[in-house]
């Protein structure tokens, strides 16, 4: 690759570690831990404190951020593949031609939040494009998370900051990255597998798994649950999880053991089993984790299985006092149907600090992700597990944010001159809802999926290059948003004095950070000047109306990005809603910005009316213009989220 861009200014810190080195590819590596380390939180909650090397160093001593970092903007690089041959092919980020910097501010026991903030205002200041935070915290008011600020100072400067939804799902409400100037991804399956068969009394049942061994075919091996396998004084509540300790060797020699998911991680379950004898193990979900199944690279025979596919499994195992079985992997199996699919972990809206944003935005692959990998840990990440690899598999809302990150890249790269508001509405107004079987796209339990899972849908990378029409959020409209919230106080007050000291290395001072909001004559905003409206009025590419009692009517104003053209709008009305969209037809010239409303109205008839939440779309097509060849039109979708219960 030629030398770094015009316009980078970022240093390659070695700290204490004069090995590292930066390159024409990593071009910036810099590291943040003034705040670990001043929080006391190192070494908290049982987990190991980071090594000095570890807090000296911008080097990768977890795994986690090589893997989103390649993911994002890694090159192409032919014959990736983990343990050497699961999953083989070429490796490439989302940006494959991008530059990439590293600003490591999380280490094993976490992140802090000031460390975070630095790490985003020394990116912006070093000249990056694209910020990918793949970490996050419960969901806090946005003036006080400094994710949140910080993420905003970014957008200001024309930074397009990319979230991870969290890994809190199902359970409703537990999205995190919740501010309307994030795009935030929550995370879905892709069409390619790692399958693990268990055969028994002549049943199979199909699970996944990237373990580097595999019982012969053929050869039965007795099997037992871990509830029937618990060690003296163990609750077989803690031995059915295979929990450490939990086992006990004389029950588990030789066998395969069954172990349900939860607590404690799946590879650690797989080593509980092979310390106490187990020759395999089948990890199987309960109810509440449904049919997400994740390929490990597990230190014994093991097949992940789905809580549907299980139930057959411990049918077997209760019907008969010498249960047999064997496990058999296979390689990598591409066309899987139906895909996407919502992970069970993936956090779910709604949106817990403001309902009116749906949330997450966008959902991403982030199972079963093959990306580059940090010779600093094991593929497991498990301090037992001695093996090393350039690539790993890994799961999460961290690996599905990197994809999107990517994306947004490519439209950077495109469309220059765009703000992170129409990068962002070009991404989810493309989304689709359709799985590749046909139908829509459904959750972890099979269900139907809906907005607060997927948000706009699954990313749609080719469309988000043409997109058409985009919702453009300014920074008025964000100052009258926290004005809605804040109507009494200054949306942004300065940072508490005691965080100054720990930012005061930053090559740029923090003066972005501490200015107030401006209105729309420039001068310096007091909310109590308002009114600023009501924040579902925000121009956002999503609409939520989480108390509709009666009519409500909400505000968006669409810019075109394409060529001159008539759009006409289609709803899909929520169940027990009426929805009108005025105008119904909108005509664009070349740049052209221009409004419409949205009302709603509740059908006291409809029985659909006493339901919770219900979910809809709106749609702008320019359909009209290409009906000779229908592939060419742009098809602008927002989805719409109803709750007809207040409170």
């Amino acid at each position: 690759m030629p030398n770094a861009p015009l316009g980078w200014c970022g240093p390659c810190e070695k700290g204490n570690d004069t090995t590292f080195q930066c390159n024409r590819k990593l071009i910036g590596a810099r590291f943040f831990s003034e705040g670990m380390k001043a929080s006391g939180a190192l070494g908290d909650g049982g987990t190991p404190p980071p090594s000095q090397a570890d807090l000296s160093s911008p080097r990768d001593y977890v795994g986690h951020g090589s893997h989103t970092l390649s993911t994002a903007g890694g090159s192409l690089v032919p014959g990736a593949s983990v343990l050497g041959h699961h999953g083989r092919g070429v490796a490439a980020g989302g940006s494959p031609g991008a530059r990439v910097a590293a600003y490591k501010a999380c280490y094993g026991p976490g992140c802090s939040g000031v460390d975070i903030l630095a790490a985003i205002v020394a990116a912006v200041a070093d000249g990056v494009h694209v910020l990918s935070l793949s970490l996050g915290a419960p969901p806090a008011d946005y003036l006080t998370d400094l994710t949140a600020l910080g993420a905003f100072f970014a957008v200001q400067s024309g930074v397009t900051v990319v979230c991870a939804a969290g890994n809190s799902g199902p359970q409703p409400s537990t999205a995190t990255n919740l501010a309307p100037w994030i795009l935030t991804v929550g995370a879905s399956t892709m069409d390619r597998d790692f399958p693990a068969n268990v055969s028994f009394n002549g049943d199979t049942i199909q699970g996944q798994s990237l373990a580097d061994s595999t019982l012969p075919i053929g050869q039965p091996y007795p099997i037992i649950s871990g509830g029937k396998a618990n060690a003296a004084n163990q609750p077989t509540g803690n031995s059915s999880l295979c929990l450490p300790s939990s086992l006990d060797p004389a029950k588990v020699k030789g066998k395969i053991v069954v172990c349900v998911r939860g607590v404690n991680a799946r590879a650690e379950k797989g080593f509980v089993v092979k310390q106490a004898g187990g020759v395999g193990m089948v990890l199987c979900n309960d109810a509440s984790t449904g049919d997400t199944v994740v390929a490990d690279a597990h230190v014994l025979a093991a097949a992940h299985c789905s809580y549907s596919q299980c139930v057959r499994l411990f049918n077997y195992l209760q019907s008969t006092n010498d249960p047999l079985g064997y496990i058999n992997a296979t390689d990598a199996s591409f066309g899987v149907k139906p895909a996407p699919k919502i992970a069970a972990f993936s956090s779910r809206g709604p949106n817990a600090i403001t309902p009116q944003i749906l949330k997450p935005d966008i959902t991403a692959p982030g199972v079963s992700v093959i990306a580059a990998y940090s010779g600093a840990v094991s593929p497991t990440e498990l301090p037992f597990d001695d093996r090393r690899v350039p690539y790993n598999i890994m799961s999460g809302t961290s690996m599905s944010c990197p994809h999107v990150a990517g994306i947004v890249g490519l439209l950077k790269t495109k469309y220059p001159a765009w703000s992170p508001a129409m990068i962002k509405s070009a991404i989810m107004t493309t989304a689709n809802t359709t799985a590749n079987d046909g139908n829509p796209i459904q959750d972890e339990t099979g269900a139907v999926a809906t907005p607060f899972g997927y948000g706009s849908g699954h990313v749609d990378p080719v469309k988000a290059l043409d997109p058409g029409l985009v919702y453009d959020t300014t920074l008025l409209d964000y100052t009258n948003f926290l004005c809605s919230l804040k109507p009494t106080q200054n949306p942004l007050p300065s940072l508490p004095v005691d965080l100054l000291p720990l930012l005061g290395n930053l090559s740029q001072p923090l003066v972005g950070l501490l200015l107030p909001l401006f209105d729309a004559a420039g001068e310096p905003c007091k909310c109590s000047k308002g009114p600023y409206g009501r924040p579902e009025d925000l121009n956002y590419p999503s609409i939520a109306v989480p108390c509709l009692s009666g009519s409500a009517t909400v505000k968006r104003r669409l810019k075109n990005v394409g060529a001159p053209g008539k759009y006409r709008v289609k709803v899909t009305e929520p169940a027990g809603i009426k929805v009108t969209v005025v105008p119904s037809e909108l005509y664009f010239g070349v740049g052209e910005e221009k409004e419409f409303t949205v009302k709603m109205d509740v059908d006291v008839n409809a029985p659909a009316a006493n339901n919770d939440y219900v979910f809809g779309s709106v749609v702008w097509s320019d359909a009209a213009a290409y009906a000779s060849d229908v592939s060419k039109a742009h098809r602008v979708r927002s989805p719409v989220v109803v709750k007809t219960k207040c409170g």
